[in-house]
């Protein structure tokens, strides 16, 4: 028997797969497809997810093989300069899917996760103790807990009878690698085009290849077939008045702007997470980052809920935190795909919006919706660093992030006078100085968002329990 099963092989399950190992906890991670897919659904990693990297000692495997951006111009590609941001990280850290996968599948294979491959999850039921899971073949497995990281389409979201209200598409956009036979004509052509169709567009890639989109006549009936190359064809063709001599595809797929919320995160002992939760259009590029994060929030909470310590009801603010956050990702989507319309009445609103984001506290506020760094989960009154989540600081003996690495509770106490005795267990004290920390002390989640902030001990002592259980004597 596991402690958890994973449904789903992409970022969002092989990262909650890392966070679970950090504890001991059994895991299997299942995935219906064979083999990792080559499609390059995501492009990249915003600073959350940079930073939660830093935070697991894995940023370094990312820097290596992705490439540093600016972060300006993201809300609905209205281009401005990148604001001042409260991250060590301030930039869009370019990296292709199925990179991300690769380096978080070697990183769950460390930590002992077990992974299987061309196993189709296709009913499942749940009493006290557990969670059955059948397969397609017949094979049936136990665990304590599931969690359904299984996309959009999610088999598990679906067999529990989750809501998944929202809207359908509007419009579809065609995407895919391709090898363009004029590419100067098509640089020079998406210049102007993009004046007023902002869902067409080209990135070279090497060797002649390139990534293109362009939008669909129409929305597709079916949404699990690819489009076909004559389709793109034909499209480039009415939207540039020519293909750009574009042949050879490597992949091609398509994507709405359907936004959905599932009504519940949790059912019993089964969970969603990523894109079985929420979708949503994938302007900002917020889907995968929004699924990484997921995982990071739920992947401590589920540990502790099986190693016997979690205080009560400390799982179920899982969902309570994440899904106003994705319910805020939806909703600035939307508002984004707006501002991309080609009508006369959201391109006034795009031209207004781009006037005031010339004030830098606007443009700060929608780039930080995009890279998820204003984030405050609401944990009541208090400090103001209460509930957000902390940026890297130097200490005198080294950085913040650096003492993260094995996804613990941190007190990080400038004092010297402070004391996590009794949660030694799961809370690492630290004591050193940040000339970059105006406080005291301050206490951290695994997740590294600020559970505590201040100096007077039984305060602190009093605030432990609500996020780390009871004391040990």
């Amino acid at each position: 028997m596991f402690d958890v099963i994973v449904a789903g092989c992409g970022p969002t399950g092989l990262m909650l797969a890392s966070e679970l190992r950090l504890h001991d906890v059994r895991v299997l991670v299942l995935d219906k497809e064979t083999e990792p897919t080559k499609v390059v659904r995501a492009l990249g990693l915003h600073a959350r997810s940079i930073e939660i990297m830093d935070q697991r000692g894995l940023l370094d495997r990312f820097l290596a093989l992705g490439t540093q951006h600016p972060v300006g111009g993201f809300f609905a590609g209205i281009p401005k300069p990148a604001p001042e941001l409260d991250t060590a990280h301030g930039y869009v850290l370019g990296i292709p899917q199925p990179t991300i996968d690769r380096l978080l599948a070697e990183r769950a294979a460390e930590l002992g996760a077990e992974v299987r491959r061309g196993c189709e999850l296709v009913g499942l039921s749940q009493d006290d103790d557990g969670v059955t899971v059948e397969l397609a073949d017949g094979t049936q497995l136990r665990s304590r807990y599931l969690v359904g990281c299984d996309g959009g389409r999610s088999t598990v979201r679906k067999l529990l009878g989750v809501a998944f209200p929202g809207e359908p598409s509007r419009v579809d956009t065609l995407l895919g690698e391709m090898i363009v036979g004029a590419p100067e004509e098509l640089m020079s052509a998406m210049e102007e085009i993009r004046k007023t169709q902002k869902r067409f567009g080209a990135m070279p890639l090497k060797d002649g290849v390139y990534r293109v989109g362009v939008p669909a006549a129409a929305v597709a009936e079916d949404r699990s077939v690819p489009p076909t190359f004559e389709e793109f064809q034909e499209q480039l063709r009415v939207i540039a008045g020519t293909d750009f001599g574009v042949h050879s595809p490597r992949w091609l797929s398509r994507f709405g702007d359907a936004t959905r919320l599932a009504e519940r995160y949790q059912v019993g002992r089964v969970l969603l997470a990523g894109d079985a939760a929420h979708i949503h259009p994938p302007v900002g590029g917020q889907g995968l980052n929004l699924g990484v994060q997921d995982s990071v929030n739920l992947g401590w909470k589920l540990a502790a809920t099986i190693a016997g310590w979690a205080p009560e009801g400390l799982l179920e603010t899982y969902h309570t935190e994440r899904h106003p956050v994705a319910a805020d990702v939806l909703d600035n989507t939307r508002a984004q795909m707006e501002l991309l319309s080609t009508e006369p009445g959201p391109q006034s609103v795009r031209r207004l919006l781009a006037e005031l984001m010339d004030f830098e506290v606007v443009s700060r506020y929608l780039t930080e919706k995009i890279i998820a760094i204003g984030i405050r989960y609401d944990f009541g009154e208090g400090h103001e660093l209460l509930g957000r989540r902390l940026r890297d600081v130097g200490l005198k003996r080294g950085r913040l992030y650096e003492l993260m690495h094995r996804g613990r509770g941190l007190l990080l106490d400038q004092t010297g006078r402070l004391s996590v005795e009794g949660w030694a267990d799961r809370i690492d004290h630290v004591v050193d100085v940040s000339e970059e920390l105006d406080v005291p002390g301050v206490l951290l989640r695994p997740d590294g968002h600020v559970a505590w902030a201040g100096d007077d001990q039984q305060d602190l002592v009093a605030h432990l329990p609500r996020w780390f259980g009871a004391a040990v004597n």
